[in-house]
């Protein structure tokens, strides 16, 4: 495989936990899981049932522009252990939905053309391994299918 999964990073997250405003400057929702899809995007586990999480805006890019897409996460409300799979392997909350949209991005974080589309879940390890095979991707955003919500970023292993 020519590809890592990696989670949010641990000091966004971290700060976020302690009460930084998220992407749109409001402070995280708290609630609780119902043990239901509640992927934290941190640890990409599910949120298991009674554990507390926070709901909030994130935007994955690093800077604002008009590919910068913004949308809502779970993550856990209580420190986790971030996600540190080996290079191909899918995390948990990777294995929940029958297929995800995936997008190739630029180094500019740009969505490269032609990389979108929606992927059985069974296909994905091959399909991001396809995209990085373009030598101008920076990374694969894996996001929702159903509600274009992030999940998780595939980096070159």
């Amino acid at each position: 495989m020519t590809f890592q999964i990696v989670p949010m990073p641990t000091d966004l997250v971290r700060a976020l936990q302690s009460g930084a405003p998220d992407a749109n400057g409001q402070p995280a929702e708290h609630a609780v899981s119902d043990g239901g899809a509640n992927p934290c995007r941190h640890c990409l586990c599910n949120i298991p049932e009674g554990r507390g999480m926070l709901i909030l805006a994130h935007r994955p890019f690093g800077a604002l522009q008009p590919y910068a897409e913004c949308g809502p996460i779970f993550l856990c409300a209580d420190a986790c252990e971030a996600w540190d799979g080996a290079p191909g392997e899918i995390p948990p909350i990777l294995g929940t939905s029958p297929d995800y949209l995936l997008k190739g991005y630029l180094p500019s974080e740009r969505i490269a053309y032609g990389t979108g589309a929606t992927v059985p879940k069974t296909d994905m390890a091959a399909r991001i391994d396809g995209i990085f095979e373009r030598g101008d991707i920076a990374f694969v955003d894996i996001r929702s299918a159903r509600n274009n919500c992030f999940q998780a970023r595939a980096v070159r292993a």
